[in-house]
């Protein structure tokens, strides 16, 4: 089983923001923030409900990254490993 490098804490996400250039904060699963719950169950459940159609086929993570100095936010997609 595959699992997100992210999540796992052995790779960091470093990424700027395209709008003023500052550094996103990786926020966690898209999926922590629909269901605060959700990470009582198990993956493959929590990806059937993440918004996103392929994220169990395809073994994606989707993360919210957002920008504290101008509030931009968007998903990054991380392959799992």
């Amino acid at each position: 089983m595959a699992m997100c490098p992210i999540c796992n804490s052995f790779k960091e996400l470093e990424l700027n923001c395209p709008e003023c250039s500052s550094r996103l904060e990786d926020s966690g699963k898209v999926s922590d923030f629909l269901d605060p719950y959700g990470h009582y169950n198990d993956e493959e459940t929590v990806k059937m409900g993440d918004g996103y159609p392929n994220t169990a086929k395809d073994q994606f993570c989707p993360h919210l990254m957002y920008c504290n100095n101008c509030e931009y936010n968007e998903v990054k997609f991380v392959q799992e490993e």
